[in-house]
């Protein structure tokens, strides 16, 4: 009788600890947006037409679209720090 060895596909997936999400601004007006763009499927796409909404609907939100320096799959702590030092909010897109 052959024997016959398989492996289980599932993997064992890392410890997850949760963290807590930014706070919440009491309004943007007046604040810097900034939509990053992760270079995934269509993500600036998106982005650009959430500017233009802003631009239309919250004037007074002045928005940056920035895309990251490689894709969704590599950190880019140039762009975090950037968002960080001149920014007030972030929307990440990440496409779909």
């Amino acid at each position: 009788m052959a024997h016959l060895t398989v492996l289980n596909p599932m993997g064992f997936p890392p410890t997850v600890t949760a963290k807590a999400l930014a706070p919440r601004l009491d309004t943007v007006a007046g604040k810097t947006l900034y939509l990053v763009d992760c270079r995934f499927d269509d993500s600036g796409v998106f982005l650009e037409q959430l500017r233009a909404w802003f631009a239309e609907h919250m004037p007074a939100v002045r928005t940056v679209v920035k895309p990251i320096a490689a894709n969704y799959l590599r950190d880019d702590p140039v762009t975090w720090e950037e968002i960080r030092a001149r920014g007030h909010a972030a929307i990440v897109g990440v496409g779909h």
